[in-house]
């Protein structure tokens, strides 16, 4: 993709401007980051499958190559020491040639364990930033992961560049498609099993590519958060389906939510009202407000619908304040999103790390920073009918505001999520989503 050609040299431009401020603050000369290596399972020659060390994709889009380094100091060209090894069990990846290559100095390294020579020979003034602590020590680092490194580095991760949500957008052109596939072959009576892999065929990624093992549940099962077990068999009746899916692209992740009845029905009306309330929620995001606001808000919202269904039979605003929606929406209203699924740095008020944790009544809340430009956030409104929580409530004496026969006929259909992806401008919100046409 041309445009992804012209806008990296400026993300490597960017990448070297934090790297430099980091080594100023841990007062060292540079990093060596690595990608990671192969981990082999227990007591087997079979090894897990391989993800790379997030650090080491913010600068180069290499995700499936191990035993690889970057050598960065924030001013001369950083070095890329790629792994080529003489291997005729497995494929070899290609010498770098794509459109960031040339943005490094590419030292081919066909012996993991000869990566020594390639490195500075004085390793007191360079950290390590990486998960293999034994291969640290064993070539001679003692600063690993420090944290004023990691601090800053994981707090501006937060702004992305220009390259980065080009990226992210195509990750959600993926899994767009995905999702579309997945909604037919639900329409079609298909099982889990079948529908995760027809989500899968639709992005050309397998399991081990997507940026998160998929959540495909149908009817019932819609009421598991992370329902990674997948069904082989149709149930006989399909009645709702949840698919919490995304999709990588050079690194970077789509994380795309959404819920369906087999039938116009009343869990259907609950389904477009849930999906009014994630767009309302999307509207909130706004430079200078708390990301925990939106959250707060989504509390508000969900307790209006509990109150509309006839589920439970309070006012909204008392709803919230008895803590009843949290049985019903007992998570957080969304998350960073780009390297990692649930990006970094969520819980921090500052580039030094002073903590800034969620709220004591919303614990699962994964961000509470400020929103501001260029910052990309997932808004995943639920609402849910768990059999435990359920028993939990009616335990208590708030058990004589619920509607426990509308309760029991939502139970079947399991649950509802709308998830939708979302770059925040200065000026206004890009719904990535919605702007591909997902509805």
């Amino acid at each position: 993709m041309q445009i992804l050609s012209d806008l990296y040299p400026t993300h490597i431009q960017e990448m070297q401007k934090r790297t430099k401020e980091a080594l100023l603050r841990e007062g060292i000369d540079g990093l060596i980051i690595h990608s990671g290596q192969s981990k082999r399972m227990f007591l087997d020659d079979n090894h897990y499958p391989f993800h790379v060390n997030p650090q080491f994709k913010a600068w180069v889009p290499v995700i499936d190559n191990p035993n690889c380094w970057l050598v960065v100091n924030g001013v001369d060209k950083p070095k890329l020491i790629f792994y080529r090894p003489k291997d005729f069990w497995h494929k070899v990846p290609p010498e770098p040639y794509e459109f960031w290559a040339k943005e490094f100095d590419v030292v081919l390294l066909t012996q993991a364990d000869a990566v020594e020579k390639h490195l500075p020979y004085d390793k007191d003034k360079y950290a390590y930033i990486g998960e293999y602590l034994e291969v640290a020590k064993a070539l001679g680092f003692n600063l690993v992961n420090p944290d004023r490194v990691l601090h800053y580095l994981h707090y501006y991760r937060a702004y992305k560049t220009d390259y980065e949500l080009e990226c992210m957008r195509e990750a959600n052109r993926l899994a767009v498609a995905g999702h579309r596939a997945a909604e037919q072959a639900f329409r079609n009576g298909l099982s889990e099993f079948s529908i995760n892999q027809a989500y899968l065929k639709a992005l050309k990624q397998t399991d081990n590519q997507v940026p998160y093992n998929n959540i495909v549940a149908l009817n019932e099962n819609a009421a598991i958060l992370h329902n990674m077990d997948k069904d082989v068999d149709a149930p006989e009746h399909s009645r709702s389906f949840l698919i919490d899916a995304g999709a990588g692209f050079n690194g970077y992740a789509a994380d795309i939510t959404r819920t369906y009845s087999q039938q116009d029905d009343r869990f259907a009306e609950l389904i477009k009202a849930m999906d009014q309330v994630t767009l309302e929620l999307v509207d909130l995001l706004k430079p200078g407000v708390a990301y925990t606001e939106v959250h707060l808000a989504a509390h508000q919202k969900v307790a209006e619908l509990l109150n509309r269904f006839n589920i439970v039979n309070l006012t909204p605003e008392d709803i919230v304040e008895k803590g009843i929606s949290k049985t019903f929406f007992p998570h957080g209203i969304g998350h960073f999103l780009g390297l990692q699924v649930h990006d970094v740095a969520g819980h921090v008020a500052d580039d030094r790390g002073t903590p800034n944790p969620p709220p004591d009544a919303h614990p699962f809340l994964r961000t509470t920073r400020i929103i501001e430009a260029r910052q990309v956030f997932t808004i995943e409104p639920g609402l849910y009918f768990i059999d435990s929580l359920l028993a939990d409530l009616r335990a208590t004496e708030l058990s004589k505001y619920l509607n426990w026969d509308v309760v029991d006929s939502f139970r079947p259909f399991g649950g509802i999520r709308i998830e939708d992806n979302i770059i925040v401008h200065r000026d206004r919100n890009e719904n990535m989503t919605r702007e591909l046409g997902l509805n």
